[in-house]
Protein backbone atom coordinates (compact mmCIF):
# COMPACT_ATOMS: atom_id res chain seq x y z
CA UNK A 1 0.00 0.00 0.00
CA UNK A 2 1.27 3.51 -1.07
CA UNK A 3 2.71 5.75 1.74
CA UNK A 4 1.01 9.58 1.50
CA UNK A 5 3.02 12.68 2.97
CA UNK A 6 1.60 15.18 0.47
CA UNK A 7 -1.93 16.47 1.20
CA UNK A 8 -3.98 15.76 -2.25
CA UNK A 9 -6.51 13.38 -3.41
CA UNK A 10 -5.50 10.30 -4.42
CA UNK A 11 -7.11 7.15 -6.73
CA UNK A 12 -7.36 3.73 -5.96
CA UNK A 13 -8.84 1.24 -7.82
CA UNK A 14 -9.71 -1.93 -6.20
CA UNK A 15 -9.62 -5.30 -7.77
CA UNK A 16 -13.38 -7.30 -6.93
CA UNK A 17 -13.01 -9.91 -10.03
CA UNK A 18 -10.42 -12.67 -9.91
CA UNK A 19 -8.34 -13.83 -12.60
CA UNK A 20 -10.37 -16.29 -15.40
CA UNK A 21 -8.73 -19.47 -16.64
CA UNK A 22 -8.80 -19.33 -20.19
CA UNK A 23 -8.97 -22.61 -22.10
CA UNK A 24 -5.70 -23.57 -24.38
CA UNK A 25 -6.39 -24.63 -27.69
CA UNK A 26 -6.78 -28.88 -28.22
CA UNK A 27 -6.82 -29.48 -31.74
CA UNK A 28 -3.34 -28.49 -32.94
CA UNK A 29 -1.31 -31.56 -34.85
CA UNK A 30 2.09 -31.42 -35.82
CA UNK A 31 2.99 -33.31 -38.85
CA UNK A 32 6.71 -34.91 -39.08
CA UNK A 33 7.79 -35.65 -42.26
CA UNK A 34 9.69 -34.13 -45.67
CA UNK A 35 9.05 -31.48 -47.69
CA UNK A 36 10.11 -30.06 -50.74
CA UNK A 37 11.78 -27.49 -49.66
CA UNK A 38 12.94 -26.96 -46.09
CA UNK A 39 13.50 -23.35 -46.43
CA UNK A 40 16.82 -21.43 -47.88
CA UNK A 41 20.12 -23.61 -46.40
CA UNK A 42 17.58 -25.59 -45.09
CA UNK A 43 16.41 -22.68 -42.16
CA UNK A 44 12.85 -24.85 -40.98
CA UNK A 45 14.67 -27.46 -41.42
CA UNK A 46 13.71 -29.24 -37.71
CA UNK A 47 12.01 -26.06 -37.25
CA UNK A 48 7.84 -26.50 -36.14
CA UNK A 49 6.52 -23.97 -38.44
CA UNK A 50 2.90 -22.84 -37.85
CA UNK A 51 0.39 -22.74 -40.61
CA UNK A 52 -3.19 -22.32 -41.26
CA UNK A 53 -3.93 -22.63 -44.58
CA UNK A 54 -2.77 -25.22 -47.74
CA UNK A 55 -1.46 -22.00 -49.04
CA UNK A 56 0.66 -21.18 -46.09
CA UNK A 57 2.10 -24.74 -46.43
CA UNK A 58 3.13 -24.60 -50.18
CA UNK A 59 4.28 -21.21 -50.00
CA UNK A 60 7.05 -22.18 -47.40
CA UNK A 61 7.86 -25.72 -48.13
CA UNK A 62 6.50 -26.48 -51.81
CA UNK A 63 4.20 -29.04 -52.86
CA UNK A 64 3.62 -32.41 -53.91
CA UNK A 65 6.42 -34.82 -55.20
CA UNK A 66 5.95 -35.21 -58.73
CA UNK A 67 4.97 -39.34 -59.22
CA UNK A 68 6.27 -40.95 -61.84
CA UNK A 69 3.57 -42.84 -64.39
CA UNK A 70 4.48 -44.97 -67.23
CA UNK A 71 1.66 -45.23 -69.68
CA UNK A 72 1.68 -48.11 -72.20
CA UNK A 73 -0.24 -47.54 -75.73
CA UNK A 74 -1.60 -50.07 -78.10
CA UNK A 75 -1.22 -49.85 -81.85
CA UNK A 76 -4.46 -47.92 -82.21
CA UNK A 77 -3.36 -45.43 -79.59
CA UNK A 78 -5.59 -46.43 -76.73
CA UNK A 79 -4.16 -46.95 -73.37
CA UNK A 80 -3.70 -50.35 -72.24
CA UNK A 81 -1.97 -49.83 -68.54
CA UNK A 82 -1.04 -47.20 -66.24
CA UNK A 83 1.68 -47.84 -64.11
CA UNK A 84 2.71 -45.44 -60.94
CA UNK A 85 6.69 -46.13 -59.90
CA UNK A 86 7.65 -49.31 -61.04
CA UNK A 87 4.84 -50.48 -59.62
CA UNK A 88 6.85 -51.81 -56.79
CA UNK A 89 7.48 -48.57 -54.57
CA UNK A 90 4.85 -47.30 -52.13
CA UNK A 91 2.67 -44.60 -53.80
CA UNK A 92 3.64 -41.64 -52.99
CA UNK A 93 6.51 -41.88 -51.60
CA UNK A 94 6.34 -38.51 -49.34
CA UNK A 95 2.71 -37.96 -48.06
CA UNK A 96 3.10 -34.43 -45.88
CA UNK A 97 1.47 -32.12 -48.61
CA UNK A 98 -1.78 -35.26 -49.05
CA UNK A 99 -1.77 -35.65 -45.78
CA UNK A 100 -2.38 -32.11 -45.07
CA UNK A 101 -5.12 -31.85 -48.00
CA UNK A 102 -6.75 -34.35 -46.24
CA UNK A 103 -6.40 -32.44 -42.65
CA UNK A 104 -8.05 -29.81 -44.02
CA UNK A 105 -10.52 -30.75 -46.05
CA UNK A 106 -11.95 -32.38 -42.99
CA UNK A 107 -12.20 -29.36 -41.07
CA UNK A 108 -8.52 -28.84 -39.61
CA UNK A 109 -7.56 -25.24 -38.64
CA UNK A 110 -3.94 -24.55 -37.84
CA UNK A 111 -0.99 -26.89 -37.35
CA UNK A 112 2.67 -27.18 -36.68
CA UNK A 113 4.81 -28.56 -39.88
CA UNK A 114 8.21 -30.16 -38.77
CA UNK A 115 10.62 -30.70 -42.29
CA UNK A 116 13.21 -33.28 -41.31
CA UNK A 117 14.42 -32.52 -45.07
CA UNK A 118 13.20 -32.21 -48.54
CA UNK A 119 12.50 -35.30 -51.76
CA UNK A 120 16.08 -36.22 -52.25
CA UNK A 121 16.06 -37.13 -48.31
CA UNK A 122 15.98 -40.79 -47.44
CA UNK A 123 14.29 -40.25 -44.03
CA UNK A 124 15.52 -42.50 -41.24
CA UNK A 125 14.69 -42.74 -37.40
CA UNK A 126 17.06 -40.49 -36.49
CA UNK A 127 15.52 -37.60 -38.41
CA UNK A 128 12.24 -38.50 -36.65
CA UNK A 129 14.11 -38.60 -33.51
CA UNK A 130 15.23 -34.67 -34.46
CA UNK A 131 12.19 -33.26 -35.44
CA UNK A 132 10.39 -34.73 -31.96
CA UNK A 133 13.40 -33.04 -30.19
CA UNK A 134 12.29 -29.67 -31.65
CA UNK A 135 8.61 -30.16 -31.32
CA UNK A 136 9.45 -31.01 -27.43
CA UNK A 137 10.17 -27.51 -27.07
CA UNK A 138 7.30 -26.04 -28.76
CA UNK A 139 4.38 -25.27 -26.42
CA UNK A 140 1.18 -24.78 -28.64
CA UNK A 141 0.84 -28.63 -30.63
CA UNK A 142 -1.43 -30.66 -29.27
CA UNK A 143 -1.66 -33.98 -31.59
CA UNK A 144 1.50 -35.60 -33.15
CA UNK A 145 1.52 -37.53 -36.48
CA UNK A 146 4.32 -39.14 -37.73
CA UNK A 147 3.78 -38.80 -41.53
CA UNK A 148 6.12 -40.03 -43.42
CA UNK A 149 7.30 -43.05 -40.66
CA UNK A 150 4.37 -45.01 -42.23
CA UNK A 151 7.22 -45.47 -45.08
CA UNK A 152 10.22 -46.56 -43.46
CA UNK A 153 11.92 -49.28 -45.11
CA UNK A 154 12.28 -50.81 -41.50
CA UNK A 155 8.94 -51.07 -40.05
CA UNK A 156 10.98 -51.93 -36.44
CA UNK A 157 11.60 -48.33 -36.54
CA UNK A 158 7.91 -47.06 -36.92
CA UNK A 159 7.02 -48.82 -34.09
CA UNK A 160 10.14 -47.14 -31.69
CA UNK A 161 9.38 -43.86 -33.21
CA UNK A 162 5.60 -44.26 -31.31
CA UNK A 163 6.75 -45.09 -28.32
CA UNK A 164 9.06 -42.11 -28.07
CA UNK A 165 6.12 -40.09 -28.81
CA UNK A 166 3.93 -41.90 -26.28
CA UNK A 167 6.76 -40.64 -23.55
CA UNK A 168 6.56 -37.58 -24.77
CA UNK A 169 3.26 -37.19 -24.50
CA UNK A 170 3.46 -38.26 -20.78
CA UNK A 171 6.33 -35.98 -20.15
CA UNK A 172 5.07 -32.60 -21.28
CA UNK A 173 0.84 -34.13 -20.66
CA UNK A 174 -0.30 -31.75 -23.28
CA UNK A 175 -0.46 -33.90 -26.15
CA UNK A 176 -2.06 -36.93 -27.72
CA UNK A 177 -0.71 -39.20 -30.62
CA UNK A 178 -2.58 -40.62 -33.62
CA UNK A 179 -0.74 -43.40 -34.52
CA UNK A 180 -1.56 -45.37 -38.34
CA UNK A 181 -2.07 -49.51 -38.42
CA UNK A 182 0.43 -50.05 -41.14
CA UNK A 183 -0.52 -51.48 -44.46
CA UNK A 184 1.84 -54.30 -44.21
CA UNK A 185 0.12 -54.85 -40.34
CA UNK A 186 -3.00 -56.41 -42.23
CA UNK A 187 -2.03 -60.05 -42.00
CA UNK A 188 -4.89 -62.86 -41.77
CA UNK A 189 -2.34 -65.09 -40.52
CA UNK A 190 -1.32 -62.97 -37.22
CA UNK A 191 -4.54 -61.06 -36.83
CA UNK A 192 -5.31 -57.59 -38.46
CA UNK A 193 -3.41 -54.80 -35.73
CA UNK A 194 -1.32 -57.67 -34.01
CA UNK A 195 2.09 -56.85 -35.32
CA UNK A 196 1.23 -52.98 -33.88
CA UNK A 197 -0.04 -54.42 -30.16
CA UNK A 198 3.30 -57.23 -30.32
CA UNK A 199 5.46 -54.15 -31.19
CA UNK A 200 3.77 -50.77 -29.45
CA UNK A 201 4.86 -51.50 -26.14
CA UNK A 202 2.74 -51.26 -22.70
CA UNK A 203 3.82 -47.59 -21.37
CA UNK A 204 1.87 -44.48 -21.39
CA UNK A 205 -0.76 -45.69 -24.23
CA UNK A 206 -3.49 -43.58 -22.85
CA UNK A 207 -1.66 -40.89 -24.30
CA UNK A 208 -2.47 -42.19 -27.88
CA UNK A 209 -5.17 -43.91 -30.56
CA UNK A 210 -4.49 -46.23 -33.19
CA UNK A 211 -6.79 -45.98 -36.72
CA UNK A 212 -7.34 -48.52 -38.99
CA UNK A 213 -7.05 -49.21 -42.30
CA UNK A 214 -6.09 -46.86 -45.20
CA UNK A 215 -8.09 -44.76 -47.29
CA UNK A 216 -8.55 -44.62 -50.72
CA UNK A 217 -8.91 -40.83 -51.08
CA UNK A 218 -10.53 -38.93 -54.07
CA UNK A 219 -7.25 -37.12 -54.26
CA UNK A 220 -5.52 -36.93 -57.61
CA UNK A 221 -1.82 -38.17 -58.01
CA UNK A 222 0.49 -34.33 -58.69
CA UNK A 223 2.68 -34.93 -61.71
CA UNK A 224 4.45 -33.18 -64.52
CA UNK A 225 4.56 -33.59 -68.07
CA UNK A 226 7.91 -35.21 -67.64
CA UNK A 227 7.33 -37.61 -64.52
CA UNK A 228 4.88 -39.60 -67.62
CA UNK A 229 6.47 -41.48 -69.86
CA UNK A 230 4.91 -43.46 -72.57
CA UNK A 231 5.70 -46.46 -74.15
CA UNK A 232 4.48 -48.82 -76.69
CA UNK A 233 4.04 -48.41 -80.25
CA UNK A 234 0.89 -46.30 -82.01
CA UNK A 235 -0.13 -46.24 -85.51
CA UNK A 236 3.50 -48.55 -86.60
CA UNK A 237 3.84 -51.43 -89.48
CA UNK A 238 7.02 -53.65 -89.65
CA UNK A 239 8.64 -52.29 -93.09
CA UNK A 240 11.74 -51.74 -94.28
CA UNK A 241 12.33 -47.95 -94.20
CA UNK A 242 14.81 -46.44 -96.55
CA UNK A 243 13.39 -42.81 -97.09
CA UNK A 244 12.24 -41.19 -93.96
CA UNK A 245 11.40 -37.34 -95.09
CA UNK A 246 12.10 -34.83 -92.11
CA UNK A 247 13.42 -35.75 -89.02
CA UNK A 248 13.92 -32.88 -86.16
CA UNK A 249 17.12 -33.93 -83.90
CA UNK A 250 21.07 -33.89 -84.77
CA UNK A 251 22.20 -36.82 -86.79
CA UNK A 252 25.21 -37.58 -84.64
CA UNK A 253 22.54 -37.59 -82.02
CA UNK A 254 21.62 -41.01 -83.92
CA UNK A 255 21.24 -43.80 -82.08
CA UNK A 256 20.98 -47.54 -83.03
CA UNK A 257 21.43 -50.86 -80.21
CA UNK A 258 20.88 -53.87 -82.82
CA UNK A 259 20.18 -57.06 -80.61
CA UNK A 260 20.87 -60.35 -82.37
CA UNK A 261 23.17 -63.09 -81.85
CA UNK A 262 26.97 -62.68 -81.02
CA UNK A 263 28.79 -63.65 -84.28
CA UNK A 264 26.22 -60.95 -86.21
CA UNK A 265 28.22 -58.50 -87.76
CA UNK A 266 25.25 -56.05 -89.06
CA UNK A 267 25.78 -52.43 -90.97
CA UNK A 268 23.97 -49.47 -91.90
CA UNK A 269 24.33 -46.21 -94.24
CA UNK A 270 23.22 -43.20 -94.27
CA UNK A 271 24.15 -40.38 -97.11
CA UNK A 272 25.78 -38.16 -94.86
CA UNK A 273 27.86 -40.35 -92.50
CA UNK A 274 30.23 -43.37 -93.47
CA UNK A 275 29.26 -47.27 -93.19
CA UNK A 276 29.35 -48.13 -89.51
CA UNK A 277 28.49 -51.41 -87.50
CA UNK A 278 25.54 -51.75 -85.32
CA UNK A 279 26.30 -52.17 -81.90
CA UNK A 280 25.33 -55.91 -80.62
CA UNK A 281 22.53 -55.65 -77.34
CA UNK A 282 21.03 -58.66 -74.83
CA UNK A 283 17.60 -57.46 -75.70
CA UNK A 284 16.59 -59.70 -78.99
CA UNK A 285 15.08 -57.90 -81.78
CA UNK A 286 15.04 -54.32 -81.00
CA UNK A 287 16.10 -51.12 -82.49
CA UNK A 288 15.95 -48.12 -80.39
CA UNK A 289 16.40 -44.75 -82.54
CA UNK A 290 16.76 -41.68 -81.31
CA UNK A 291 15.53 -38.98 -83.94
CA UNK A 292 17.36 -35.81 -85.00
CA UNK A 293 16.29 -32.34 -84.30
CA UNK A 294 17.55 -30.24 -86.77
CA UNK A 295 15.50 -30.39 -89.83
CA UNK A 296 18.42 -32.82 -90.97
CA UNK A 297 17.37 -34.89 -93.99
CA UNK A 298 18.17 -39.17 -93.89
CA UNK A 299 18.28 -39.86 -97.76
CA UNK A 300 18.55 -43.85 -96.54
CA UNK A 301 18.88 -46.51 -94.77
CA UNK A 302 20.22 -49.62 -95.17
CA UNK A 303 20.37 -52.69 -92.70
CA UNK A 304 23.24 -55.12 -94.10
CA UNK A 305 25.31 -57.60 -92.83
CA UNK A 306 28.67 -59.04 -93.80
CA UNK A 307 27.71 -62.64 -95.06
CA UNK A 308 24.83 -63.34 -93.30
CA UNK A 309 21.80 -61.98 -94.78
CA UNK A 310 20.02 -59.06 -95.13
CA UNK A 311 18.02 -56.90 -92.27
CA UNK A 312 14.55 -55.02 -92.15
CA UNK A 313 15.15 -51.89 -90.26
CA UNK A 314 11.07 -51.99 -88.95
CA UNK A 315 10.55 -48.37 -87.89
CA UNK A 316 7.45 -46.76 -86.23
CA UNK A 317 6.15 -44.08 -87.47
CA UNK A 318 7.85 -40.21 -87.05
CA UNK A 319 8.20 -38.73 -83.80
CA UNK A 320 9.19 -35.55 -82.60
CA UNK A 321 12.44 -34.29 -80.97
CA UNK A 322 13.80 -36.28 -78.10
CA UNK A 323 11.42 -38.89 -79.27
CA UNK A 324 12.97 -42.61 -79.16
CA UNK A 325 11.71 -45.03 -81.69
CA UNK A 326 11.64 -49.05 -80.66
CA UNK A 327 11.95 -50.83 -83.96
CA UNK A 328 12.08 -54.52 -84.17
CA UNK A 329 14.77 -56.01 -87.48
CA UNK A 330 13.85 -59.18 -89.07
CA UNK A 331 15.86 -60.48 -91.40
CA UNK A 332 14.65 -60.53 -95.17
CA UNK A 333 15.84 -59.05 -98.31
CA UNK A 334 15.71 -55.10 -98.56
CA UNK A 335 12.22 -53.18 -100.17
CA UNK A 336 12.54 -49.55 -100.42
CA UNK A 337 8.89 -47.92 -99.10
CA UNK A 338 7.48 -45.02 -98.50
CA UNK A 339 8.14 -42.37 -95.31
CA UNK A 340 6.46 -42.58 -92.39
CA UNK A 341 4.18 -40.59 -90.82
CA UNK A 342 3.42 -39.40 -87.16
CA UNK A 343 3.08 -41.94 -84.15
CA UNK A 344 4.11 -42.01 -80.74
CA UNK A 345 6.88 -44.40 -79.10
CA UNK A 346 8.51 -45.76 -76.56
CA UNK A 347 10.38 -43.03 -75.05
CA UNK A 348 7.55 -40.37 -75.45
CA UNK A 349 6.62 -38.14 -72.38
CA UNK A 350 3.52 -36.47 -71.97
CA UNK A 351 5.26 -33.01 -72.90
CA UNK A 352 6.18 -34.22 -76.16
CA UNK A 353 3.03 -35.27 -77.43
CA UNK A 354 1.11 -32.13 -76.18
CA UNK A 355 1.18 -30.05 -79.30
CA UNK A 356 1.02 -32.47 -81.76
CA UNK A 357 -1.26 -35.32 -80.34
CA UNK A 358 -3.64 -33.28 -78.51
CA UNK A 359 -6.35 -35.89 -78.24
CA UNK A 360 -4.03 -38.34 -77.23
CA UNK A 361 -2.86 -35.92 -74.41
CA UNK A 362 -6.26 -34.82 -73.18
CA UNK A 363 -6.99 -38.59 -72.79
CA UNK A 364 -4.29 -39.57 -70.83
CA UNK A 365 -4.41 -36.34 -68.72
CA UNK A 366 -8.36 -37.97 -68.00
CA UNK A 367 -6.82 -41.18 -66.95
CA UNK A 368 -4.31 -40.21 -65.09
CA UNK A 369 -6.56 -37.88 -63.44
CA UNK A 370 -8.76 -41.02 -61.99
CA UNK A 371 -6.11 -42.55 -60.61
CA UNK A 372 -6.22 -41.62 -56.82
CA UNK A 373 -4.04 -41.41 -53.85
CA UNK A 374 -4.69 -44.44 -51.19
CA UNK A 375 -3.43 -42.47 -47.92
CA UNK A 376 -3.09 -43.52 -43.91
CA UNK A 377 -5.98 -42.50 -42.22
CA UNK A 378 -4.37 -39.86 -39.36
CA UNK A 379 -4.48 -36.89 -41.52
CA UNK A 380 -8.26 -37.16 -41.94
CA UNK A 381 -8.62 -37.86 -38.27
CA UNK A 382 -6.76 -35.12 -37.11
CA UNK A 383 -9.22 -32.86 -39.27
CA UNK A 384 -12.07 -34.62 -37.89
CA UNK A 385 -10.62 -34.06 -34.10
CA UNK A 386 -10.03 -29.95 -34.79
CA UNK A 387 -13.91 -30.24 -36.63
CA UNK A 388 -15.44 -31.59 -33.59
CA UNK A 389 -13.57 -29.69 -30.93
CA UNK A 390 -14.75 -26.36 -32.67
CA UNK A 391 -18.15 -27.17 -32.80
CA UNK A 392 -19.02 -29.60 -30.11
CA UNK A 393 -16.33 -29.66 -27.81
CA UNK A 394 -13.28 -31.44 -26.89
CA UNK A 395 -15.88 -33.80 -24.47
CA UNK A 396 -17.41 -35.10 -27.77
CA UNK A 397 -15.70 -38.09 -29.04
CA UNK A 398 -14.74 -37.78 -32.59
CA UNK A 399 -16.57 -40.49 -33.76
CA UNK A 400 -19.31 -41.39 -36.07
CA UNK A 401 -18.10 -38.40 -37.93
CA UNK A 402 -17.93 -38.93 -41.88
CA UNK A 403 -14.62 -38.25 -43.74
CA UNK A 404 -14.96 -35.85 -46.66
CA UNK A 405 -12.25 -36.53 -49.83
CA UNK A 406 -11.98 -40.12 -49.35
CA UNK A 407 -14.25 -43.11 -51.40
CA UNK A 408 -14.15 -45.97 -48.71
CA UNK A 409 -11.26 -47.78 -46.52
CA UNK A 410 -8.92 -49.97 -48.45
CA UNK A 411 -10.09 -52.86 -46.62
CA UNK A 412 -13.82 -53.33 -45.78
CA UNK A 413 -14.12 -53.93 -41.91
CA UNK A 414 -16.73 -56.74 -40.79
CA UNK A 415 -18.10 -56.35 -36.97
CA UNK A 416 -16.63 -59.85 -36.19
CA UNK A 417 -13.25 -57.81 -37.22
CA UNK A 418 -14.31 -55.03 -35.35
CA UNK A 419 -15.02 -57.05 -31.94
CA UNK A 420 -11.42 -58.32 -31.98
CA UNK A 421 -9.44 -54.12 -32.86
CA UNK A 422 -12.23 -53.10 -30.10
CA UNK A 423 -11.46 -55.16 -27.73
CA UNK A 424 -8.39 -56.40 -26.88
CA UNK A 425 -8.09 -59.33 -24.28
CA UNK A 426 -4.86 -59.32 -23.83
CA UNK A 427 -3.33 -56.00 -23.22
CA UNK A 428 -6.31 -53.83 -23.65
CA UNK A 429 -4.58 -52.16 -27.05
CA UNK A 430 -7.70 -50.87 -28.96
CA UNK A 431 -7.78 -49.98 -32.58
CA UNK A 432 -10.47 -47.51 -33.59
CA UNK A 433 -11.77 -48.85 -36.97
CA UNK A 434 -12.93 -47.00 -40.02
CA UNK A 435 -15.85 -48.27 -41.93
CA UNK A 436 -18.10 -47.99 -44.58
CA UNK A 437 -21.90 -48.32 -44.08
CA UNK A 438 -24.60 -48.11 -46.95
CA UNK A 439 -26.00 -44.40 -47.23
CA UNK A 440 -23.74 -43.12 -44.32
CA UNK A 441 -20.46 -42.83 -46.02
CA UNK A 442 -16.91 -43.81 -44.21
CA UNK A 443 -16.80 -43.13 -40.96
CA UNK A 444 -14.76 -42.97 -37.50
CA UNK A 445 -16.22 -45.71 -36.07
CA UNK A 446 -14.39 -46.15 -32.55
CA UNK A 447 -12.83 -43.56 -29.66
CA UNK A 448 -10.47 -45.51 -27.86
CA UNK A 449 -7.21 -44.85 -26.52
CA UNK A 450 -4.49 -47.75 -26.94
CA UNK A 451 -5.25 -48.42 -22.91
CA UNK A 452 -8.69 -50.35 -23.79
CA UNK A 453 -8.91 -51.90 -20.39
CA UNK A 454 -8.03 -48.81 -18.47
CA UNK A 455 -11.66 -48.04 -17.04
CA UNK A 456 -10.67 -44.02 -16.20
CA UNK A 457 -8.81 -43.66 -19.84
CA UNK A 458 -10.33 -45.55 -22.19
CA UNK A 459 -11.86 -42.75 -24.30
CA UNK A 460 -10.09 -40.24 -26.32
CA UNK A 461 -12.35 -37.91 -25.21
CA UNK A 462 -11.56 -37.89 -21.65
CA UNK A 463 -7.90 -38.29 -22.15
CA UNK A 464 -7.73 -34.86 -24.21
CA UNK A 465 -10.72 -33.47 -21.66
CA UNK A 466 -7.96 -34.06 -18.66
CA UNK A 467 -5.23 -32.39 -21.12
CA UNK A 468 -7.21 -29.38 -21.78
CA UNK A 469 -8.21 -28.47 -17.88
CA UNK A 470 -4.59 -29.90 -16.53
CA UNK A 471 -2.80 -27.24 -19.04
CA UNK A 472 -5.90 -24.42 -18.84
CA UNK A 473 -5.58 -24.26 -14.71
CA UNK A 474 -1.72 -24.71 -15.09
CA UNK A 475 -1.62 -21.56 -16.64
CA UNK A 476 -4.19 -19.88 -14.98
CA UNK A 477 -2.43 -20.28 -11.82
CA UNK A 478 0.88 -19.53 -12.57
CA UNK A 479 0.22 -15.81 -10.99
CA UNK A 480 0.28 -17.30 -7.38
CA UNK A 481 4.22 -18.97 -7.51
CA UNK A 482 5.47 -17.18 -4.83
CA UNK A 483 2.42 -15.67 -3.36
CA UNK A 484 1.74 -15.72 0.65
CA UNK A 485 0.25 -19.25 1.34
CA UNK A 486 -2.73 -18.36 3.03
CA UNK A 487 -6.06 -18.72 3.12
CA UNK A 488 -6.80 -15.04 1.01
CA UNK A 489 -4.49 -16.90 -1.80
CA UNK A 490 -6.02 -20.27 -1.37
CA UNK A 491 -9.84 -18.51 -1.47
CA UNK A 492 -8.69 -17.00 -4.51
CA UNK A 493 -7.01 -19.87 -6.38
CA UNK A 494 -10.47 -22.33 -5.14
CA UNK A 495 -12.45 -19.82 -6.92
CA UNK A 496 -10.70 -19.12 -9.99
CA UNK A 497 -10.63 -23.08 -10.43
CA UNK A 498 -14.54 -23.47 -10.02
CA UNK A 499 -15.46 -20.78 -11.88
CA UNK A 500 -13.89 -22.37 -14.56
CA UNK A 501 -15.25 -25.97 -13.79
CA UNK A 502 -18.64 -24.90 -13.50
CA UNK A 503 -18.36 -23.32 -17.34
CA UNK A 504 -17.69 -26.73 -18.59
CA UNK A 505 -20.32 -28.32 -16.27
CA UNK A 506 -22.58 -25.88 -18.08
CA UNK A 507 -21.56 -26.63 -21.75
CA UNK A 508 -21.48 -30.72 -21.52
CA UNK A 509 -18.38 -31.41 -20.57
CA UNK A 510 -19.15 -32.77 -16.83
CA UNK A 511 -21.78 -35.41 -15.53
CA UNK A 512 -23.67 -34.69 -12.50
CA UNK A 513 -26.79 -32.31 -11.74
CA UNK A 514 -25.52 -30.65 -9.66
CA UNK A 515 -21.85 -28.61 -9.54
CA UNK A 516 -21.14 -31.00 -6.07
CA UNK A 517 -21.69 -33.54 -8.49
CA UNK A 518 -19.77 -32.53 -11.45
CA UNK A 519 -16.52 -31.64 -9.52
CA UNK A 520 -14.69 -30.46 -6.25
CA UNK A 521 -11.79 -28.42 -5.56
CA UNK A 522 -9.93 -28.82 -2.02
CA UNK A 523 -7.28 -26.17 -0.79
CA UNK A 524 -6.11 -25.21 2.35
CA UNK A 525 -4.26 -26.18 5.92
CA UNK A 526 -5.45 -29.96 6.86
CA UNK A 527 -7.59 -30.67 3.98
CA UNK A 528 -4.73 -30.98 1.57
CA UNK A 529 -1.48 -29.36 2.48
CA UNK A 530 -0.27 -30.20 6.72
CA UNK A 531 1.69 -27.55 8.24
CA UNK A 532 4.84 -29.15 6.69
CA UNK A 533 3.99 -28.77 3.23
CA UNK A 534 3.37 -25.24 4.19
CA UNK A 535 6.78 -24.65 5.79
CA UNK A 536 8.83 -26.09 2.34
CA UNK A 537 6.53 -23.90 0.59
CA UNK A 538 4.07 -26.27 -1.16
CA UNK A 539 0.61 -25.16 -2.00
CA UNK A 540 -1.11 -28.53 -2.81
CA UNK A 541 -4.53 -27.90 -4.67
CA UNK A 542 -7.02 -31.33 -5.46
CA UNK A 543 -9.75 -30.74 -8.34
CA UNK A 544 -11.97 -33.70 -9.47
CA UNK A 545 -14.21 -33.75 -12.30
CA UNK A 546 -16.51 -36.08 -13.64
CA UNK A 547 -16.10 -36.58 -17.22
CA UNK A 548 -18.53 -37.54 -19.57
CA UNK A 549 -18.33 -40.62 -21.53
CA UNK A 550 -19.39 -41.52 -25.14
CA UNK A 551 -22.31 -44.05 -25.27
CA UNK A 552 -20.32 -46.74 -27.16
CA UNK A 553 -22.88 -49.61 -27.27
CA UNK A 554 -27.03 -48.66 -27.55
CA UNK A 555 -29.04 -51.65 -26.39
CA UNK A 556 -32.94 -51.83 -26.93
CA UNK A 557 -34.45 -53.49 -24.87
CA UNK A 558 -38.03 -54.65 -26.10
CA UNK A 559 -40.50 -57.14 -23.94
CA UNK A 560 -44.61 -58.38 -24.95
CA UNK A 561 -46.75 -55.99 -22.90
CA UNK A 562 -49.69 -58.34 -22.11
CA UNK A 563 -53.55 -56.76 -22.90
CA UNK A 564 -55.00 -55.01 -20.21
CA UNK A 565 -58.59 -54.98 -21.23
Amino acid sequence: MPTYKTPNVYVEEIATLPPSVVPVATAIPAFIGCTEKAGDKNKYRDQPVRISSLLDYTTIFGGAQPTNFTVTLDESEQITEIVAGDGSAKIPEYLMYYMLRLFFDNGGGPCYVISIGDYGTQPDEAAFTSGLTALSKEDEPTLILLTDAVNLADSAKYYGLCQAVLKQCNALKDRFAIFDILASDDDSTAGIGDTFRNNIGNEYLKYGAAYYPYLQTSLSYYYTGESVGITGSAGTGTTQVTSTGEFQAELEDLVINYSGEADDNPQFKVTVTSRQTIAIDETSGVLNIRLPSDGATIEQILATSTGVGNYTLSLAPGGTATTEITAEVTETSLTPVAGSGGGTVTGTTLDSVKTEKTELYNRIKTALGTIRVTLPPSGAVAGVYAKVDRERGVWKAPANVSLASVLGPTVKVTNEEQERLNVDATAGKSINAIRSFTGKGTLIWGARTLAGNDNEWRYVPVRRLFNLIEESIQKATAFVVFESNNAVTWLKVKTIIESYLDGLWRQGALSGATQQEAFFVNVGLGQTMTELDILEGRMIIEVGISAVRPAEFIILRFSHKLQQA
